[in-house]
């Protein structure tokens, strides 16, 4: 990242149990989401430079809000990066695993600042059904939309690239590729590999 895009401030705006409870649409806003343990905490934690800004849940699929952060950068950039909740853990109860799909469709669908979403997939589990469940509720959101021209982008991280080895970590991030169809970005929160990267393509989404 350079001097002019280094993030100068972040701090927690709100936390909504639903849709509904959210601070109205303003600035553009970057949402991740992700399997639970999948390291979307530490991810964000990175992207903003803030450490424990953005906390983990003690309890992994226990995190049910949606919380929004305030980031602004030394050039003046002001963005909201939204953390949806954890899916996919096999202990949360299948009644809060149905009440994801609402909240998680109702959101792509309404937030009209919305201008893209990441979907962390850890690089050695690769994209499991709940994710592809996301994406297909990114597709439906975006039928939905009351506004047509509101397009939100797909971001692909492969998370956790430090726990291979150098020579593992390209092949992995390829086959990666290969297997989701579309590109993906390698991403380290312990080594900040891909972190100048996925702010790159953030800003190109706005």
């Amino acid at each position: 990242m350079t001097e002019e895009t280094r993030i100068v401030s972040a701090e927690f705006v709100a936390g909504a149990p639903s849709v509904d409870k959210l601070p109205a649409p303003a600035l553009a806003e970057i949402a991740f989401a992700g399997r639970s343990n999948v390291g979307k905490s530490s991810l964000m934690n990175m992207l903003m430079g803030r450490k424990g800004l953005v906390r983990a849940s003690n309890t992994p699929g226990r995190t049910r809000e949606i919380n929004v952060f305030l980031a602004k950068s030394l050039d003046g950039l002001a963005l909201h990066l939204v953390d949806l909740p954890g899916y996919g853990y096999a202990k949360v109860s299948k009644t809060e695993k149905k009440s994801w799909g609402p909240m998680m469709e109702g959101y792509l669908a309404s937030r009209t600042t919305l201008r893209a979403i990441v979907l962390l997939v850890d690089i050695r589990r690769g994209v499991e059904e709940d994710d592809l469940e996301l994406v297909a509720y990114m597709n439906a959101a975006r039928r939905l939309s009351v506004e047509e021209n509101v397009k939100a982008s797909l971001i692909v991280v492969a998370t956790k690239l430090d726990k291979l080895s150098l020579a593992k970590q390209k092949p992995a991030v390829q086959a990666l590729k290969n297997a989701a169809k579309m590109p993906v970005l390698g991403f380290s929160a312990v080594t900040g590999a891909g972190r100048d990267e996925l702010w790159a393509k953030i800003r190109a989404a706005l």
